[in-house]
């Protein structure tokens, strides 16, 4: 049963977004430095199964195995040329486990940075940032995808370029930035201007949010600003699974099931209406999610001292209008 990621919101459910992508590919035999795309054509499979597993666990919105799929960063891999097959297999793949359950299923286009800076600190343009992009969603597009999801983004130049590839293929979008950096993005945007960058396209995106970043704590205190900030679109908080952490020469996420649980109703509660995992996350962890959410009743608007005292320490200090970071408080025990 097909539909449109609007129809969904218009429910007024929380919707459950899908786990990581690359870290379970690990668990699965993809090798360090080999592109997950590369995966669409060598083991579709495994890609496959990943969506069916994510959607057996309750996910309404999976993503697309193309979040590095601009030419710039396949040119890394000498594929630059296939920028639209691997984005059409990724989006084919997708469709093809969300149409084999009854239940609307989104196929959401991962489309991530290019990896380069836009001038004056680096060569990319908007122009050529909007040319690399339209490649990537019109093979998604022609996949099969139902709305574009940018996600990870850090420069504000950047999430609009993509925005406006989407908007040009006449693609509903997703955009989402990671607030990795001190509580801002790498390029030094705060979660509370996120919203106003949208201010002058000529379509809206169907929701913002953020993704990725230091740990589902932290997440939580950006999308609670993004929220504060009188945002008009919908929100999502498609968070890390705990905070990484090095185990000898692996890297091992922190976060159990039951927190994660703890984190989905704590982003519900903030005013959330998409919620989801991003690295770190697997299957078993977006289960308990969706159970967290399917018995979740209306609570208390979470402040960041409850956020902390729920889910852990945080790992940024948080962004003031000064522009200095304030300590973010520990719990008393």
């Amino acid at each position: 049963m097909r539909s449109t990621l609007s129809a969904l919101l218009e429910s007024g459910r929380v919707l459950l977004a899908d786990g990581a992508t690359g870290t379970n590919y690990f668990d699965m035999g993809l090798s360090s430095g080999e592109p997950p795309e590369f995966w669409n054509v060598d083991h579709p499979d495994r890609v496959v199964g990943l969506h069916r597993a994510f959607i057996a666990a309750g996910a309404d919105i999976i993503l697309t195995n193309s979040f590095g799929g601009t030419a710039q960063r396949l040119k890394l891999h000498k594929a630059q040329d296939r920028v639209f097959e691997l984005a059409q297999l990724a989006a084919q793949l997708g469709r093809q486990a969300a149409d084999e359950v009854e239940r609307p299923v989104i196929v959401a286009g991962s489309v991530g940075p290019t990896g380069e800076l836009f001038e004056p600190l680096g060569r990319l343009t908007q122009d050529v940032a909007i040319a690399s992009f339209t490649e990537q969603i019109r093979g998604l597009k022609a996949g099969g995808a139902d709305v574009a999801w940018i996600e990870t983004m850090s420069a504000p130049e950047e999430v609009c370029a993509a925005a406006l590839a989407a908007i040009a293929n006449d693609m509903p979008y997703v955009a989402t930035c990671s607030f990795d950096t001190a509580g801002r993005t790498m390029m030094g945007m705060m979660p509370a201007d996120y919203p106003a960058l949208f201010a002058d396209l000529p379509v809206p995106p169907v929701a913002i949010g953020a993704n990725c970043g230091v740990g589902a704590s932290d997440i939580l205190v950006s999308v609670l600003s993004i929220t504060e900030s009188g945002c008009a679109h919908p929100v999502v908080s498609k968070g890390n699974c705990g905070v990484p952490q090095f185990q000898g020469l692996d890297i091992v996420y922190s976060g159990t099931p039951e927190l994660m649980g703890r984190y989905a109703v704590l982003a519900a509660d903030v005013g959330v209406r998409i919620v989801g995992g991003c690295c770190g996350t697997s299957p078993a962890h977006l289960a308990v999610m969706r159970e967290a959410l399917d018995s979740w009743t209306a609570g208390e608007r979470p402040t960041i001292e409850m956020i902390v005292e729920q889910i852990g320490p945080l790992a940024n200090s948080v962004p003031t209008a000064s522009g200095e970071g304030r300590e973010r408080r520990r719990p008393r025990h």
